[in-house]
């Protein structure tokens, strides 16, 4: 009854949508875009709050907000978008880094793993054991060997049989 004596019925007008847009307003301005939709909840108990305690003043009784959507320009949901592309890639970049590092690491330990076979290697190589590999070897030569020596035909230089007997 007082709302209509004070404001008349035009309060919607008057006083229900000046609220609204104030309310939003000052709650939504304390998010991002982002926050606004992970946090809809939130937002819309804010908005709720702020809006019955204007409404209480020309005695009306809030008792249920919703929220459906957002809807931002296509100017901000196209720098929302390049912001996440550009998100996306300076992860990308960074795992990126990581890995060639991780190679690096492993390419300098494989080196570093070889360089220290090959010193061992060549720690172990002593003339003793020179002289052992070539007596080996000769070893092996002698022990194929049928006693005999090889003809060679049709070459610049033959060999000539001196035990042969004909």
């Amino acid at each position: 009854n007082k709302l209509y004596q004070n404001v008349g019925l035009a309060y919607g007008e008057r006083i229900v949508d000046p609220a609204i847009g104030e309310s939003v307003k000052a709650i939504t301005a304390q998010y991002t875009a982002e926050e606004l939709i992970s946090k809809r909840s939130e937002v819309s108990a804010k908005i709720k709050e702020t809006l019955s305690n204007k409404l209480a003043n020309y005695y009306m009784v809030l008792d249920e907000i919703n929220i459906t959507e957002f809807k931002f320009s296509e100017e901000f949901n196209n720098a929302i978008e390049q912001k996440q592309i550009a998100e996306q890639q300076a992860l990308k970049a960074g795992l990126d880094l990581q890995r060639v590092e991780i190679e690096a690491k492993q390419k300098v330990e494989q080196a570093k793993a070889e360089a220290e076979s090959l010193r061992l290697q060549k720690q172990e190589v002593t003339p003793e054991l020179v002289k052992l590999r070539e007596i080996e070897a000769q070893m092996k030569a002698i022990e194929k060997w049928d006693g005999k020596l090889p003809n060679v035909t049709g070459g610049a230089v033959p060999f000539i049989e001196v035990d042969a007997k004909e």
